[in-house]
């Protein structure tokens, strides 16, 4: 195991800033998942960590050693790709060992570790086959396997579960949590499904627009993010964000499309400061004076998605167990609990929020 340090990390392509600076410090065994958008910089990141390119300044530690000018190779990672990167001339064996072969380990030594890789990944009844001759989930399951067998400092995944249905996705998002847990591994990993980042990481790294704009643990990230971005990527359906102005004293605020709603504590700020009020779909009561028009709705068998617009046009999505309570037409909500108030100019989350 190893700790990862990257230290203000900047990386331009051409001319065009891609990367502002990012600070990351892993510890030992930890779990971190990078998330964000496409373009967002997250995977030119994952490629800077593992040698595949060079940082236009910064510095990356493993293990507390400076590891930025050297070589994949001396790197002491393993790297998981999107797209297996397997040989297909090779057996799933051959695929697995051949890193180690390569930098000369005893062949018994190469056997042993192979077996003890594919019996933890249940793949032991498929060293013998091609490529070709396995699943897709097959074929991830070597690739991981080919990492685990190098025991290496730190595992890299680069979106490794994007070429799989959706039911795969989700047994093998667990797998690779399990193995991360029990080998102990120091693992950073990328994607840009949120589920899969709320599931796998012990903290995010939201990326947007090359810069962390939030990492924090799962939880954290899901009930105090840190700008309106944060708030509208993580969580689904999206969290809501209206437009409002504060009333004096900051106790509550008036909504563009119309109504008042109160805070438990305080904002700070005078009346008239422009605010951007969050609320999730499953926090919003259906039952109220603010006016809501009903124009999808999507029955998910334990629970319904109900997608609408206030006056003025705004957007709003309201999750509800069960049953929706109407299917078109106005339905009358109220905003009263745990709502999140942001900065319309700066869109930085405000001090002071809570339930009314």
């Amino acid at each position: 195991m190893a700790t990862l340090e990257l230290s203000r990390i900047h990386k331009t392509f051409g001319g065009t800033p891609v990367l502002h600076g990012v600070d990351l410090d892993i510890s030992e065994g930890e779990m971190v998942v990078i998330v964000g958008a496409s373009g967002c910089g997250k995977s030119t990141l994952l490629r800077i960590t593992a040698g595949l390119e060079s940082p236009t300044s910064g510095i990356v530690r493993i293990g507390g050693r400076d590891v930025t000018a050297l070589e994949p190779a001396d790197r002491d990672i393993a790297l998981v790709f999107q797209n297996y990167a397997l040989y297909p001339h090779m057996t799933a064996f051959e695929n697995m060992a051949y890193g180690l072969k390569i930098r000369g380990v005893p062949r018994a030594e190469i056997r042993r570790r192979v077996e003890e890789a594919a019996r933890l990944l249940d793949i032991d009844a498929l060293l013998a086959r091609r490529p070709r001759q396995l699943s897709g989930g097959q074929r991830q399951r070597v690739a991981m396997g080919r990492a685990i067998v190098r025991e290496p400092k730190l595992f890299l995944f680069d979106e490794p579960l994007s070429n799989l249905d959706a039911k795969l996705r989700v047994q093998m998002r667990a797998e690779i949590r399990r193995l991360q847990r029990r080998l102990g591994v120091t693992s950073l990993f990328v994607t840009h499904d949120q589920v899969e980042a709320m599931t796998l990481g012990d903290r995010l790294v939201v990326m947007n627009q090359g810069r962390a704009a939030q990492i924090a643990t799962p939880m954290e990230i899901f009930t105090t993010p840190a700008d309106t971005y944060v708030a509208s990527f993580i969580g689904s359906p999206t969290m809501n964000l209206l437009r409002a102005t504060l009333e004096d004293g900051g106790a509550g605020a008036t909504l563009a499309a119309g109504g008042s709603i109160r805070f438990a504590q305080p904002v700070p700020g005078p009346a008239g400061r422009p605010v951007i009020i969050g609320i999730r779909p499953e926090h919003v009561t259906p039952e109220g004076d603010l006016p809501v028009a009903i124009e999808l709705v999507e029955p998910l068998g334990s629970e319904t998605v109900m997608h609408g617009t206030l006056p003025g046009g705004e957007a709003m999505t309201v999750r509800v167990q069960g049953t929706a309570p109407v299917t078109s037409g106005i339905m009358p909500v109220s905003l009263k609990q745990h709502l999140h108030v942001f900065d319309a100019e700066t869109n930085l989350r405000l001090h002071g929020l809570a339930s009314a």
